[in-house]
C-alpha cells in the first residue's frame, strides 16, 4: 500500500508517533538503563512479570514502571496479559537485545540526541550547528579524542559496527596482489593498518589522518608491535592545498569519504590522483544508499546523513554509488572493479587514467 492511499484514520496515527517520537526513544533509553527490559526478558518462561514485581525487585516506583511501559504498550514494545503480566512483543525484544539497534540507540543518544535539536539552523547554514553540544570545534572529527568516554565509545561503537566485519574479508582480497606500501587515509583508531600488519608481514603501512586520532592511532600501532613498518602522516583535509606522501602502490579509503561534500571528495581524490603513481590502486569502500537490500539498512543511512548534517561537518552525506563512480571519474580515476562486500558495503578499485 502507497502512502498515498493510506486511510487517514493511520495516517493520523503515524502522524502522531512522529509527534511524539522523542518521548518513546526516551522512554526505550530508561527501560534498558534500569533494567526492566532485562527483568521482562528473564521472566519470560514464567508467563512475564507483573508492574507491583517489577516495583519491588528493581527498588523503582511503580509509577516511574508505570509511566513507561504505558507508552511502550501503545507502540508494541511490550504486551500486557490478562493477568496484569508483562512480555516483550518481537520489537520489544530486539530494542533490548539486536546489537545494530543498541549500537544505533547509543549512538543516538549519547551522540546525536542534544544536537539534532538544531537541524533546522544547520540546513539553513550549511554547518554542523548541534556540535556546540559536544564541544567547541569545526567539525566533529577535530573533537573526536575530546569527547566524554560515554560518547567516544558510543561514536566508535557505530563507526566500528558497520566496517570490522568487512576488514577480514577485504584484507584478504588486498593481498591477492603484492603489496608493499599502502596509505590507510582516515586511519581512525588504526584497526585496517593492524589487520594489515598481521596478514602481511613484508607490507609498509602510512596512516593519514587528523593529529589527535592519528595520535591515537599511532598508540594503538605500537601496542600491537607494528611501529616500525608504520608511519603516520597529519594532514588537514580542509586546508586550502592538503598533501599527501607519493610512492604508495595502494591507497585504501573505508567509510571515509562520506565525510565529505561532493566537492571535498573531488579535492580529496584529486590530491590521491596527483600523488599515485601510474600502477597505484585506489581502493574505496562504502555504504551507497542505492547498493542496500533491505530498507532498514537505505533507512539508517539517510539517518546518518542527517547525523552529518547537524553534528558532524553540515555538508556531507551518505552518497549514492553512481554519485561516486562520477567525481571519481571527474578526479582522473578509472574504475576497474566493483565488488559488493558484506550485508552493506560496496568496493570500488580504481587506477589512474
Amino acid at each position: 500500500m502507497s502512502n498515498q492511499s493510506i486511510k487517514a484514520i493511520d495516517a493520523i496515527q503515524e502522524a502522531q508517533k512522529i509527534a511524539f517520537a522523542p518521548f518513546v526513544f526516551q522512554a526505550v533509553v530508561a527501560l534498558r538503563k534500569l533494567g526492566v527490559f532485562q527483568l521482562i526478558f528473564d521472566r519470560r518462561r514464567k508467563g512475564g512479570i507483573t508492574l507491583e514485581a517489577l516495583s519491588k525487585e528493581l527498588g523503582i516506583s511503580a509509577y516511574g514502571i508505570g509511566v513507561l511501559l504505558e507508552i511502550s504498550e501503545s507502540s508494541q514494545i511490550v504486551n500486557q496479559t490478562e493477568t496484569g503480566h508483562f512480555e516483550l512483543t518481537t520489537t520489544g525484544y530486539f530494542l533490548a537485545f539486536n546489537e545494530t539497534v543498541n549500537v544505533n540507540i547509543n549512538f543516538t543518544n549519547e551522540v546525536c540526541y542534544k544536537g539534532l535539536f538544531h537541524l533546522d539552523e544547520s540546513i539553513k547554514s550549511g554547518k554542523p550547528e548541534g556540535l556546540n553540544e559536544l564541544g567547541e570545534w569545526n567539525t566533529i572529527y577535530e573533537g573526536l579524542s575530546q569527547l566524554n568516554p560515554l560518547q567516544q565509545k558510543s561514536w566508535f561503537e557505530f563507526d566500528h559496527h558497520y566496517s570490522d566485519d568487512i576488514f577480514s574479508d577485504a584484507v584478504k582480497f588486498v593481498f591477492e596482489k603484492e603489496r608493499k606500501n599502502i596509505f590507510d587515509i582516515g586511519a581512525n583508531t588504526g584497526k585496517f593498518t593492524i589487520k594489515c600488519c598481521q596478514s602481511n608481514n613484508d607490507v609498509h603501512m602510512t596512516m593519514i589522518d587528523l593529529p589527535g586520532q592519528l595520535n591515537k592511532a599511532l598508540k594503538n600501532v605500537k601496542d600491537a608491535g607494528f611501529e616500525n613498518r608504520v608511519t603516520g602522516h597529519e594532514i588537514d583535509w580542509l586546508s586550502e592545498n592538503p598533501q599527501i606522501p607519493t610512492g604508495a602502490d595502494t591507497i585504501w579509503m573505508s567509510q571515509f569519504l562520506d565525510c565529505f561534500s561532493k566537492e571535498e571528495i573531488y579535492k580529496v581524490l584529486k590530491t590521491c590522483v596527483d600523488a599515485m603513481n601510474d600502477d597505484a590502486e585506489l581502493i574505496i569502500v562504502e555504504t551507497f544508499t542505492d547498493r542496500q537490500k533491505f530498507d532498514n539498512a537505505k533507512f539508517i543511512l539517510e539517518a546518518t546523513s542527517i547525523y552529518f548534517t547537524v553534528l558532524a561537518n553540515g555538508n556531507s552525506k551518505m552518497y549514492k554509488a553512481t554519485e561516486f563512480m562520477e567525481i571519481a571519474d571527474q578526479a582522473g580515476l578509472e574504475l576497474q572493479a566493483d565488488i559488493a562486500f558484506g550485508e552493506y558495503h560496496t568496493m570500488f578499485t580504481f587506477n589512474k587514467k
